[in-house]
């Protein structure tokens, strides 16, 4: 029995398309059932409830051997410190999965070994080492900024040919697509060879810097759309302004300010950790549709 957490996200949802294909018996938790779609209903085992609630944890991992874990973005306007956030979320299933020898596949950050404070990727980091603490055995998928990030900004591209973000101009942003993601997580699901503890890095297999992320935009969509650099402490006002908690806006700016010191180079990768989806393809198969909507 596989467990799917955060079943109706990005990367929930295309993973479970994936781990359904294979036949394996699926049980998902979810606070809000009629958010999956009938298909996908009638094809899980449906936990309602909250995977941060230690006793639906319980009952989610009887009779499983496999889990899927995301820890969710914590509410916008009271969000608390992210370290307490993800450190309270996963100790209940860290220690649960040990007990019961549930192999874990979980979602991290890319930046093992940094040693500045990084806000919200220190928080991720941070669970990562409450979760090797346990024993339990795992793969975890340290990633770095999502290419989906963008499709926040979609309107600003079609109507002004501009996206903005506080991150360096000319400092290479390492990206992957959330595919990717459920790719891989869908194989280490089902293969049941693997055990122990380690980390996999998944990048996409070019690297670069939001201005040249800019052009290539600019010749996918056929128009040119330039990258605006905010400067970080407007960043984090701005946030603050559109009803972020106080708490959520300092974690995300020092987050945004690790990612323009390197932190995704701070973790060793191999050829391995290079993933099918480049930048030009997602923009291809993902943004222009999603301008063009």
């Amino acid at each position: 029995m596989i467990v799917i957490t955060a079943p109706t996200g990005d990367i929930g949802r295309q993973l479970l398309v994936r781990v359904l294909d294979s036949g394996e018996p699926v049980r998902v938790i979810v606070r809000d059932p009629s958010r999956l779609p009938e298909h996908v209903r009638a094809q899980v085992e449906v936990m309602e409830g909250s995977h941060a609630d230690a006793d639906t944890i319980a009952k989610a991992l009887e009779g499983a051997d496999r889990l899927f874990w995301l820890v969710p973005p914590a509410g916008f306007r009271d969000a608390g410190p992210a370290r307490r956030y993800y450190l309270d979320f996963t100790r209940a299933v860290a220690e649960e999965a040990a007990s019961r020898g549930v192999r874990m596949v979980h979602v991290t950050s890319l930046g093992h070994g940094y040693q500045d404070e990084a806000g919200l990727l220190s928080a991720a980091l941070d669970m990562d080492e409450l979760i090797e603490s346990t024993g339990v055995q795992y793969r975890a998928l340290a990633l770095p900024f999502f290419m989906e990030n963008l499709l926040r900004q979609t309107q600003p591209i079609s109507e002004q040919g501009v996206f903005s973000m506080a991150n360096t101009a000319d400092q290479p942003l390492l990206t992957v697509a959330t595919r990717d993601v459920a790719a891989t997580a869908a194989a280490l699901l089902l293969d049941t060879a693997w055990s122990g503890q380690a980390r996999v890095p998944l990048v996409s297999p070019d690297s670069l810097t939001p201005g040249a992320m800019a052009e290539i935009i600019s010749e996918t969509l056929g128009r040119t759309v330039r990258y605006q650099q905010v400067p970080l402490a407007d960043f984090q006002a701005r946030m603050v302004q559109h009803g972020a908690s106080p708490a959520l806006a300092q974690d995300m700016a020092d987050m945004v300010n690790a990612q323009n010191n390197g932190i995704y180079d701070a973790e060793a990768r191999d050829p391995a950790s290079a993933t099918a989806t480049g930048f030009r393809q997602w923009c291809q198969d993902i943004l222009k549709p999603a301008v063009r909507s």
